[in-house]
């Protein structure tokens, strides 16, 4: 470090979700890798291009962490009818209503219970480890099912609710969001600040999501699949507010679960 150099001690983390989803995604999301513009990735396992892209993660060593998946069919050939029984009951739950993500279904304990298990063990199964990592395909790691029966590791990292502005949600919605951010804070390790790269034309709104991420752990969701985004990613447009801070992967960050100083820190922008 120079002279002039000031030191920082946050990092942005840029994380591509559905990578092994299909061919597409995985291609779109790989191109944003390779340009360092992503730096880790969230991966679909039992789906039609697993198998592949957990062999590009491997060979890259690429960042990766589990992308649960409770309301999306299994496309990997030869799926066991067991499972796909048992996730089309889930995803039948999940997708039928707005309170079933709040509301812990008991008849349902089994369910949850096997199709969380099975990812688990392919996830292993693809990239010889178990996932020190995980989040959720459209966040349903953060159900009550998932969450009060204890189903994530403890000690992993696990995706926190999105982190908004005073104003930005309602009252109650705020509230239940940090509730769930405590429980998981209990047991996992959380990020400082977790955004969706989308929209990027707010004015300001990049900006000041990198800004925090010079003092604090930030963790930016994307989908390069999606074009304005492949190319905000993949044309480097995203560098031009990174200033000093780096963009760097999970494994390589300190990360923290206090959420008093990260909540305190955005009301300050």
């Amino acid at each position: 470090m120079t002279g002039d150099e000031t030191p920082h001690s946050g990092f942005l983390i840029v994380n591509a979700d559905d990578w092994g989803r299909d061919g597409l995604n995985t291609n779109s999301t790989l191109d944003c890798v390779l340009r360092g513009a992503v730096s880790a990735v969230s991966a679909m396992v039992l789906m039609e291009d697993s198998e592949r892209a957990a062999g590009i993660s491997r060979e890259l060593e690429i960042d990766t962490g589990l992308h649960l998946n409770l309301t999306s069919p299994f496309t990997v050939p030869a799926c066991p009818s067991k499972l796909l029984e048992h996730q089309q009951r889930l995803s039948k739950y999940l997708n039928g209503s707005r309170f079933a993500r709040v509301m812990f279904h008991p008849g349902l304990f089994s369910s949850f219970e096997y199709v969380v298990k099975a990812q688990f063990e392919e996830f292993d199964r693809l990239y010889a480890t178990a996932p020190q990592r995980i989040d959720g395909h459209h966040h349903v790691h953060l159900c009550a099912n998932v969450l009060l029966a204890k189903l994530l590791p403890e000690g992993a990292v696990v995706r926190r609710n999105f982190s908004f502005q005073r104003g930005e949600k309602s009252f109650p919605n705020r509230v239940y969001r940090r509730a769930v951010d405590r429980i998981l804070a209990r047991r996992h390790r959380l990020v400082d600040f977790f955004y969706s790269l989308s929209p990027m034309s707010v004015p300001g709104r990049i900006e000041r999501i990198i800004r925090l991420a010079s003092d604090h752990i930030v963790e930016l969701e994307t989908h390069p699949v999606n074009p304005d985004e492949h190319r905000y990613l993949a044309e480097g447009e995203i560098f031009n507010w990174l200033g000093n801070t780096r963009i760097a992967p999970f494994r390589s960050l300190p990360l923290t679960s206090e959420l008093d100083q990260g909540w305190v820190a955005f009301s300050k922008i």
